[in-house]
């Protein structure tokens, strides 16, 4: 199998953070860099417990300037604000880049699939978006999921762009840009 080349080209996104009662839009960030420099940044919206974010984050990527160069899309979790459950398959399809999830826990989906039933809209299609991507996969000192690239090539990626925690640096940098434009300032670990 021939090697793919390094997905150097890179895209994180991360929501801000909003009050629990909050209803409407959250935003959204994404941090692009290419290596381990911070090339710019993507700004969006989505609903809270909604179902755009697939649709809103193709959208962001595709219009940016940065859409042609990119190789890589990584989410820092599966879900944006609340329970705004992103397909992956369906935004690798969208996009012809691959995606990758990257998050410092094993989810307690027991936990996610009684809370997407009982009180989210759609729960039961966010469930299944969720349940058709299998476990999520230990790698590098994280959990992954993934579409469009092996376990080997997320390793390589996670393990280069990972130099100040276990969380790559794009995905720790839009976490820290979404919490500065919510709050005023950053706070917290990715």
């Amino acid at each position: 199998m021939r090697r793919r080349p390094s997905l150097s080209h890179v895209v994180g996104f991360d929501d801000a953070p909003f009050p629990h009662d909050h209803r409407g839009d959250v935003p959204v960030v994404g941090a692009v860099f290419a290596g381990l420099r911070l090339e710019g940044i993507l700004c969006g919206r989505v609903r809270r417990d909604g179902a755009n974010a697939t649709e809103r984050l193709a959208a962001l990527v595709a219009a940016s300037k940065f859409g042609r160069q990119l190789q890589l899309v990584m989410l820092q979790g599966i879900a944006l604000a609340g329970f705004n459950v992103i397909d992956l398959l369906g935004l690798h399809r969208a996009l012809s880049l691959p995606v990758l999830v990257v998050v410092r826990r094993r989810p307690r989906l027991h936990k996610v699939r009684r809370a997407l039933l009982a009180r989210v809209p759609g729960g039961a299609r966010k469930w299944a978006l969720i349940e058709r991507l299998g476990p999520v996969e230990p790698v590098a000192g994280v959990f992954v999921q993934r579409a469009g690239l092996s376990l080997a090539e997320a390793e390589r990626v996670i393990r280069r762009l990972a130099v100040h925690s276990r969380i790559p640096e794009p995905l720790r940098a839009a976490h820290l840009v979404a919490g500065g434009i919510a709050t005023g300032q950053s706070r917290g670990r990715p």
